[in-house]
């Protein structure tokens, strides 16, 4: 496969990129991209932090790029993989279809990434917010058909959007299933981008981790119960899996999780839905699309009633007066909750509930050795294996608020 065209990037020196994938990041609905930041406005707090989901997408198809070609390399990982029935001619239609995949993963998401996924619209049916990765899979059948489908480079190995979609939707076929692994997986390329990406233009160490020795150890198994082959690191290569856990680890702890940005958060998402309101449904995919980080801003900031927007702007934001680790600061937490809200004094409580690590068959990550035998890494590392279920409530209020609500904190303490 031929990559003619080239951007420099920050992480990589350079992404490579062929006339089909040109086209597609030529797209409008691609083109928004530029103009959704990867972290909201943790730029408040790191101010390099203000790179966009456009970077991204591709820096997750270079990654999976880089991931699928070590895999190629290595001899047994492929003869697994010819034993059950994936060709030569196979593995060059996998390439171009992970390559989409991995640059189309974030083009259906809301203005300012993760931070407005609290007002999503609901479902009709069950009254769950939809996510980003349906609108995704929307975008890619709709918007992107033509695109993808009628290039002239997709003639012989006929990729069809629906192929790329279910990576997103939950549907894809099982030998599309084994790739989605470098997708979406607790060892993927989205996470193996961030990381690096996000402690570059945040000027942190946090999610550095040995990407090279990644990616030299990535290797296939089968697994034995289904017979099916199963994406995972040679044995030798456990400490990388280790550190890989432990950067995404120390990166939400210390800046995703980080109790200012928490607040700049809540405080944006209060600003937009003041003004826009819930964001539209898949259904009206065009007006959504018209949505980007300017757009939604210049709202606002024409929005004279606006208070959440003034006090993001002028830094005066919420502040954390309170937080619970424990039993016991659950019970007062909850005591001062009652107290807030019988002298009608706004709050909001940032319930934090995260696993680092899925100690699940069907999702951890495995150890392959010589002559294909699985292990857990859990079974392995004792520092997988030790890490605790993440669950924090923080308790925030206005800065005018914030000296009596202490009050009534040391009251409940008392």
């Amino acid at each position: 496969m031929k990559l003619p065209h080239e951007i420099r990037d920050p992480v990589y020196g350079f992404i490579n990129f062929n006339d089909w994938e040109k086209e597609i990041i030529n797209h409008p609905a691609f083109q928004r991209l530029r103009r959704v930041k990867q972290n909201a406005l943790t730029d408040y707090l790191y101010p390099g932090m203000d790179h966009t989901r456009f970077e991204h997408s591709l820096g997750v198809m270079k990654l999976a790029d880089e991931m699928f070609n070590a895999i190629k390399k290595d001899e047994k990982s492929m003869n697994r993989l010819e034993e059950w029935g994936i060709s030569e001619t196979g593995m060059n239609r996998s390439r171009q279809l992970i390559r989409l995949a991995a640059l189309l993963h974030d083009i259906g998401h809301a203005p300012y990434s993760h931070a407005t996924e609290k007002i999503m619209p609901k479902r009709e049916k069950n009254g769950k917010k939809f996510k980003h990765e349906l609108y995704t899979a929307k975008i890619i059948n709709e918007d992107l058909r033509e695109t993808i489908e009628e290039h002239k480079m997709n003639r012989g190995i006929d990729i069809k959007v629906e192929n790329i979609s279910s990576f997103f939707n939950g549907a894809a076929p099982t030998k599309i299933l084994f790739w989605k692994e470098i997708i979406s997986s607790q060892l993927d390329a989205d996470r193996g981008d961030y990381l690096h990406r996000d402690s570059l233009h945040g000027g942190v160490k946090y999610g550095i981790y040995d990407l090279d020795r990644l990616i030299n150890t990535l290797a296939v198994g089968i697994d034995p119960e289904v017979d099916e082959p199963i994406l995972g690191l040679k044995k030798e290569g456990w400490q990388v899996a280790e550190s890989f856990i432990l950067a995404r680890y120390k990166m939400f702890t210390q800046v995703y999780f980080h109790k200012t940005r928490r607040a700049y958060d809540k405080m944006l998402q209060e600003a937009i839905n003041h003004t826009v309101g819930t964001l539209p449904p898949p259904s009206e995919l065009d007006d959504y699309l018209r949505l980007d980080d300017y757009k939604v801003w210049n709202l606002m900031q024409d929005d004279d009633s606006n208070e959440w927007f003034e006090d993001m702007v002028k830094r005066d934001h919420i502040r954390r007066v309170f937080v619970s680790n424990n039993d016991v600061e659950q019970k007062e937490l909850k005591e001062i909750i009652e107290r807030l809200e019988e002298e009608k004094i706004w709050y909001w409580k940032d319930d934090l509930e995260t696993r680092w690590y899925e100690e699940d068959m069907e999702k951890e990550i495995m150890l392959i050795g010589e002559d294909g035998e699985l292990t857990l890494l859990s079974n392995k590392s004792n520092i997988i294996d030790n890490l605790d279920l993440y669950n924090k409530n923080r308790l925030y209020v206005k800065p005018n608020e914030r000296d009596k609500v202490n009050k009534i904190i040391e009251d409940v303490k008392r």
